[in-house]
């Protein structure tokens, strides 16, 4: 992660706070701010109650999301797909072993930023770890995103989303009497990042997909306390285990659809040792942010694009929007019914994240909802494109069914009738530079 915040301070991409903040609302209420005036990753160089820096919104950005995989933000589903689609060839190593490095320090949890986000946040929380482990009995390493609530200097209390395979794997090894060993990392390289964001078969190992993305083998380290290697390269590195047969309360806690999500009685993490490198920066994540949504969505998207894409001829491109559970699905039209194809075969690709699909031309922007309404409601009847699906779970985590029910809408043009919804333009528009334009004043 050092190397790409070089990066992007070098191409003036990242912002940095000298004053200092306080953990307590106050980093997340400039991280908002920040957020709101444009994508650049933010570095808060004092920290009230920690001397790490912290750096935020480093994944803010489709742009650099896009450039990350050596694509344009437009071609995002499409590379990624490419890029972990592929079976690596027989043999070919996903990761080498080095030493541990020698500028390792150890230290306790309370020693890392204590961030609380939002108002009613049951305490300061971890929000961009990547938790680590192995599947018990193959040992296949997977990546995943949790929430993590600080309770002491020896407990985490974690929630584990019921289709992560994370969970799975915990369930096995508490169906045995048998704590789960991991790691949680924080700050990680962005290839690994993405790999943890990555939707991958049960089996597949996610370490291998972030091999694949850099196209080398992953360095790792033993871990000191658990029998696991952990990326060398990590910045912060919290070794642990899943208790088996315990839950205590963890939240409320502000999560990415805006609401908080009340206390639950979640899993425990015991914590067993902290290392960090020498100079490091702590890694914060605000929820509900675009570094917490555009990362999901391009995942989401990618998964459901690579599904598409064998089942439904000219699907381009898809865009999810986590916080709406919505899906929208860019099409060239070849023959009648081929959006209702689209709409039916998107609304099986994913059981979460699509309460509401929508069809497109390729002349839309999947990304603009004022566009893609535009679309639907300029281009035919509003009553005879939109289909309500009764009794359809639209979301797993959804115990009072508030979720429930499937929205399907085709917003493309009538088939036979396409010229007359051309869409204007002005040529050349996209090549002015108004500074061409105006005077130095201006």
């Amino acid at each position: 992660m050092r190397n790409y915040l070089e990066q992007l301070q070098a191409a003036g991409d990242l912002l940095i706070v000298d004053r200092e903040v306080d953990p307590r609302f106050e980093l997340a209420a400039v991280t908002r701010a920040a957020q709101r005036s444009g994508d650049r990753a933010l570095l808060f160089r004092k920290v009230k109650g920690s001397h790490f820096p912290v750096v935020t919104n480093v994944y803010g950005s489709r742009r650099r999301l896009a450039a990350m995989i050596g694509t344009e933000p437009a071609g995002f589903c499409r590379r990624f797909v490419e890029l972990t689609g592929s079976a690596p060839a027989q043999g070919t190593p996903w990761m080498t072993e080095v030493e541990t490095p020698c500028d390792l320090h150890e230290g306790k949890l309370s020693d890392l930023p204590q961030i609380t986000y939002f108002e009613r946040d049951a305490g300061p929380y971890l929000t961009s770890a990547i938790f680590l482990a192995k599947e018990p009995d193959t040992g296949v390493p997977n990546l995943s995103f949790h929430r993590s609530m600080i309770v002491s200097d020896s407990e985490l209390r974690i929630r584990l989303g019921s289709t992560h395979d994370l969970a799975r794997y915990q369930a096995k090894a508490e169906s045995r009497g048998e704590a789960l060993e991991a790691a949680i990392l924080v700050g990680t390289s962005p290839a690994l990042f993405l790999a943890a964001c990555a939707s991958v078969p049960y089996e597949a190992n996610e370490l291998q997909v972030a091999a694949q993305l850099t196209g080398r083998p992953v360095p790792m380290r033993r871990a000191k306390t658990i029998d696991l290697m952990v990326p060398a390269d990590a910045e912060i590195v919290i070794e642990g285990r899943i208790l088996p047969h315990l839950r205590r309360p963890e939240g409320p806690f502000g999560e990415f659809m805006g609401y908080y999500v009340p206390v639950g009685d979640n899993h425990v993490f015991e914590v067993t040792h902290v290392s960090w490198r020498r100079g490091t920066a702590f890694h914060s994540l605000l929820c509900q942010s675009p570094e917490d949504i555009y990362p999901l969505e391009y995942a989401i998207a990618s998964r459901i694009y690579r599904y598409l894409a064998q089942q439904v001829p000219g699907v381009l491109d898809v865009a999810v929007k986590s916080a709406l559970l919505a899906t929208v699905v860019k099409v060239k039209q070849q023959y009648d019914g081929h959006a209702r194809h689209a709409l039916l075969a998107a609304m099986g690709a994913h059981l979460d994240y699509n309460k509401m699909v929508i069809a497109v031309d390729e002349d839309v922007d999947i990304h603009d909802y004022e566009d893609i309404f535009w679309a639907y409601l300029t281009r035919g009847r509003a009553d005879t494109r939109a289909w309500i699906i009764n009794d359809v779970p639209g979301f797993y985590r959804d115990p009072l069914k508030d979720h429930w029910g499937r929205l399907l809408i085709d917003a493309t043009k009538p088939r036979g009738r396409e010229e007359e919804f051309e869409r204007k333009r002005i040529p050349g528009e996209m090549e002015v530079r108004l500074e061409d334009y105006l005077g130095k004043g201006a």
